[in-house]
């Protein structure tokens, strides 16, 4: 896959950096993507089943099919979304990208004006990249880093996984987001697609756990 990406402007990573930063009134810290679950199976029980778990999302789970839906956003956002409710495999993963899809667009809009209507989270900002100017391929890339990091922010409360061992989960997994974001970013829709079947099944688990510390 390619790894091409044009150097930024300064402003475009600050502003990046300002969107997806955990500061960012999102949620995000409320879900685990199915994670919880795999720990409390003990799929997942430290850092080297962690980095493989959060690995296996990127390139070929959720992450990639964020990653499809954030760049055709910028060419049919509304579009994007329907895809994007069709393609949540679960209640748990719709609740997931709709309730930091509202938030992200109703946020954008009170601080920096925009569109505030609700749609899915990666929709969401393809959508205000778009309209900021905003390199796809760079949005794409930092959403997936954004994500990796909220996935082992959330395996920090689950599991032993102290953290150095997470920053160093993050550097390693820091080339795949720039190459799966360049990839998939430029795919279209009909690349859009799954193979990360455990995460997907830990999600739908997930929504009949009776106690949970997670939203998904």
């Amino acid at each position: 896959m390619s790894t091409t990406m044009p150097i930024p402007t300064v402003e475009a990573v600050l502003t990046l950096q300002s969107w997806l930063s955990p500061g960012y009134p999102v949620g995000a810290f409320a879900y685990s993507h199915g994670l919880e679950l795999a720990v409390a199976e003990g799929r997942v029980g430290g850092a080297a089943s962690l980095e493989l778990w959060v690995r296996d999302v990127i390139e070929l789970g959720g992450g990639r099919g964020d990653a499809v839906l954030l760049g055709a956003a910028f060419d049919d956002w509304a579009q994007a979304d329907t895809a994007a409710r069709a393609f949540a495999a679960g209640a748990g993963r719709l609740t997931e990208t709709l309730d930091q899809g509202r938030a992200f667009a109703a946020t954008i809009a009170a601080a920096e004006g925009g569109a505030a209507d609700p749609v899915a989270y990666p929709v969401a900002v393809g959508r205000a990249a778009r309209a900021s100017g905003l390199p796809r391929t760079l949005a794409a890339a930092m959403y997936l880093q954004a994500m990796a990091g909220a996935l082992v922010s959330a395996a920090q409360r689950l599991a032993p996984v102290g953290q150095t061992e997470a920053q160093g989960i993050l550097a390693r997994l820091r080339p795949l987001c720039r190459a799966v974001g360049a990839e998939a970013s430029h795919a279209g829709l009909t690349a859009l697609s799954g193979a990360a079947f455990l995460s997907d099944i830990a999600s739908q688990r997930h929504e009949v756990k009776h106690v949970k510390v997670f939203r998904t």
